[in-house]
């Protein structure tokens, strides 16, 4: 296979357990956690939990990531589409209320046959970085029910050191603009779970208020009354820890400096308590 699935676009021939692209990764899934989740946003976690599929790999190299472990190193396992369409099944049999797909972007291709498969009556969610490619998310249409991407940087410097990736900010806005395009409306059920919509998420860095009050900024500006979910959980992970300005947890002061420009630019979503920055959320690895 020649992969032409992210933004690198950078034309890899991929194996089924290896590649040459970035990602280094091959076109069999590789999973790192199958597993309910409780600690997305209340309208995606509920209290079933949401239905989560931790696939290893990345199309970013974010140096703070806190799945630094599965997502740079690339620790997991590798299962078929059909197993994969199985493990769908059982999350769907344990009660949770969605199928949260969580860095799938580089297991499109697999991901779609298993959904061919066997397509559940829960909600479909595509969990991603917002590096992503408008002609693969098209792919995904009439199939992904609600999109939780990230919008990192509004800097591409900043994205460039980080995460190694060129020219973040407008890939990352032309894709949420599609995923908008596609989900429209948000719309809840009855328990006020969301089961179509897009949810932008932000985390706030320590040292980079600017960053953030500048990516609220583009949100307001760039699409209509925008969902955004304003995170806080930042803990020095991965390579932050010896990153000079990401060493450390972002303080109340920072927080509130830029939940304070959520405010006044009114954008509608949700918002983290500090407590939520505890190595405690992050999930255990048992692939």
């Amino acid at each position: 296979m020649i992969c032409d699935l992210c933004p690198r676009q950078c034309a890899a021939v991929r194996g089924e357990k290896n590649g040459d692209g970035y990602c280094a990764l091959g076109t069999l899934p590789k999973i790192a956690r199958i597993a309910p989740h409780y600690w997305e946003e209340p309208c995606i976690s509920g209290t079933k939990g949401s239905g989560a599929i931790f696939f290893s790999g990345c199309t970013l190299r974010c140096v703070f990531c806190q799945n630094y472990e599965i997502s740079a190193n690339g620790k997991g396992r590798y299962i078929t589409p059909a197993q994969l369409s199985e493990e769908i099944k059982k999350l769907e049999a344990s009660g949770t209320h969605n199928i949260n797909l969580v860095s799938p972007t580089p297991f499109v291709a697999a991901i779609l046959e298993a959904f061919e498969i066997y397509k559940p009556k829960i909600p479909i969610i595509y969990n991603c970085s917002g590096y992503e490619k408008v002609e693969t998310l098209k792919k995904l249409e009439g199939v992904v029910d609600v999109y939780l991407p990230d919008f990192k940087y509004s800097d591409d410097n900043m994205a460039l050191n980080f995460s190694g990736a060129k020219n973040y900010t407008d890939t990352a806005l032309t894709a949420i603009g599609e995923m908008l395009r596609q989900t429209k409306t948000a719309e809840y059920d009855d328990d006020n779970m969301m089961t179509r919509g897009t949810i932008i998420r932000h985390l706030v860095l320590p040292n980079h208020t600017k960053n953030s009050i500048d990516a609220l900024k583009l949100l307001a500006e760039s699409f209509d009354s925008p969902l955004v979910s304003l995170m806080c959980q930042y803990i020095p992970c991965g390579k932050a820890k010896d990153t000079p300005g990401l060493n450390r947890k972002i303080t109340k002061r920072e927080y509130e400096k830029v939940k304070n420009a959520l405010f006044e630019l009114e954008l509608d979503g949700f918002v983290q308590d500090l407590s939520s920055a505890d190595e405690k959320y992050i999930p255990v690895w048992n692939y």
